[in-house]
């Protein structure tokens, strides 16, 4: 197809071109390059629905972005290493390229095809892209992982160092000819009827410019008062809403880190950059712990007897338990695919605590209804909320949803914005409707029960119960 033996990029959790060191490798070679991305069969776990449509409409970005630097995205799906054998004996590439990650079934893949096609005389390299610090770079006095996440922050800064990310190719130098590539709207990431999607795409830019956008928006001037705005649902700047971008490595790590540091005096970015250093912690547990998000970190709680109730986990689910502060945030996540990280613990907390349900189900909705559903923060963080996981919350706290609204939504607009039929109740009642007089409710429009529920359960009770179910699991 060319004199020139091509460089095939794989490109997975990476969908950007600046600061990509696979791309960037290829293109510096001047070689012609072949950029893919496969839909992979094998995958240990299927992409959620809400982080499928987001990442329809990243390869859409990402495929722009290249034709408008002279290249093509091609398209394919199947086991990678069928469709890896496929382009090679179709172009004659005798070089691949792609940016490592992290999960067991996907280092086993990657490993398998690394090994075979070095056999056969192929030039294979992979790149650090997409953490700080890669697990194995920074360990304890004793060899091992960090199992706490203060000590390993305190450990991985003393050791990376963040060169300057990479630049945006000028040109992307493509193959003679033509290679088929499948249609996006063939892999039906998409929903319909009714297309829930669509909404959430209306509050998301995805794709690199969305990317760099959200940050610089960000840092223009929210972040100085991150500290003490962070924990606020009802103020919609106070977090940098990122975590979509860097989920599909639309942005880099690096990068975020470099604009912050460059921009931003350190002691108004020090809570900010600790949020990356979250990601990183989460990404070594996984790394060590393959079976993170379907397996206790902590053997003990496998003795733990959960008790949900099926028809209370779907009220949970669609924000209809009774609880205010929690049925804003499972509805926020339903409709935006995004969910406030104060919310999240809270919400978490209620699945678990609350309802006696096992955390692996709430993981497992996560996973599929968060545009994110980042395999390493989800799984990290739903353990650390039951007290399961390396760091975590201890069991017996226990979030407290009625106080967690107050203090957090003090003016009631976050429960106002998603629960609208409260909108009418003073804030005295807001986050316990139930407590307020026949006359308030009625002035309201609230008829509990009927327009909005009550309760699934009693929260003092629920709370006995957890502490109690919890000591005799230790006893």
């Amino acid at each position: 197809m060319t004199n020139q033996t091509p460089i095939i990029v794989w490109l997975r959790r990476d969908l950007r071109l600046a600061d990509n060191p696979a791309l960037h490798a290829a293109v510096e070679s001047g070689k012609p390059v072949i950029l893919l991305y496969i839909k992979e069969s094998n995958a240990a776990r299927e992409t959620g629905g809400a982080s499928g449509v987001w990442l329809h409409h990243s390869l859409i970005a990402l495929s722009k972005d290249i034709e408008a630097k002279g290249g093509k995205l091609i398209l394919r799906s199947g086991e990678a290493a069928d469709v890896l054998n496929d382009i090679i004996e179709q172009t004659d590439a005798d070089e691949v390229h792609w940016n490592r990650r992290y999960e067991e079934w996907a280092r086993d893949v990657d490993a398998a095809i690394k090994t075979d096609l070095k056999v056969r005389g192929l030039t294979v390299e992979s790149h650090k892209a997409n953490l700080l610090i890669e697990p194995w770079e920074v360990a304890t006095k004793t060899g091992g992982f960090y199992k706490v996440f203060t000590p390993f922050w305190r450990a991985a800064k003393s050791v990376f160092t963040v060169d300057d990310p990479l630049p945006t190719p000028k040109t992307i130098k493509s193959i003679s000819g033509s290679l088929s590539s499948e249609k996006l709207a063939e892999w039906d990431l998409l929903p319909s009827d009714p297309d829930w999607g669509a909404k959430m795409m209306a509050l998301h830019t995805p794709g690199e410019a969305g990317a760099a956008d959200r940050l610089a928006s960000f840092l223009d001037e929210p972040v100085k008062h991150y500290a003490e705005q962070r924990d606020r649902p009802d103020n919609e700047t106070g977090t940098s809403h990122l975590s979509p971008h860097l989920a599909f490595g639309e942005i880099s790590p690096r990068q975020i880190w470099t604009t912050t540091k460059n921009q931003i005096e350190d002691n108004e970015s020090e809570s900010f950059l600790r949020q990356i250093g979250w990601r990183e912690f989460s990404y070594t547990l996984l790394f060590y712990n393959p079976q993170l998000a379907s397996e206790n970190y902590k053997p003990d709680f496998d003795k733990f007897q959960w008790n949900s109730d099926e028809v209370k986990v779907e009220a949970w689910r669609h924000g209809q338990t009774g609880y205010p502060f929690v049925d804003a945030g499972m509805r926020e996540l339903w409709q935006t695919g995004w969910q406030h990280n104060r919310v999240r613990m809270v919400c978490a907390s209620f699945l678990i605590k609350h309802l006696m349900t096992d955390w692996r189900v709430g993981e497992a909705w996560y996973w599929d209804t968060l545009l994110e559903a980042d395999p390493a923060a989800n799984a990290a963080s739903w353990q650390w909320v039951a007290g399961s996981g390396a760091d975590a919350s201890p069991y017996f706290r226990i979030f407290n949803p009625f106080s967690q609204g107050e203090k957090f939504d003090k003016t009631g607009d976050y429960v106002r914005k998603y629960v609208p039929e409260l909108k009418n109740l003073p804030n005295k009642y807001l986050n316990q409707p139930w407590t307020a007089p026949a006359h308030v409710l009625a002035q309201a429009g609230v008829k509990l029960g009927v327009t909005y529920p009550k309760p699934v359960v009693d929260h003092k009770e629920a709370r006995v119960l957890a502490l109690a179910a919890y000591k005799d699991s230790r006893a």
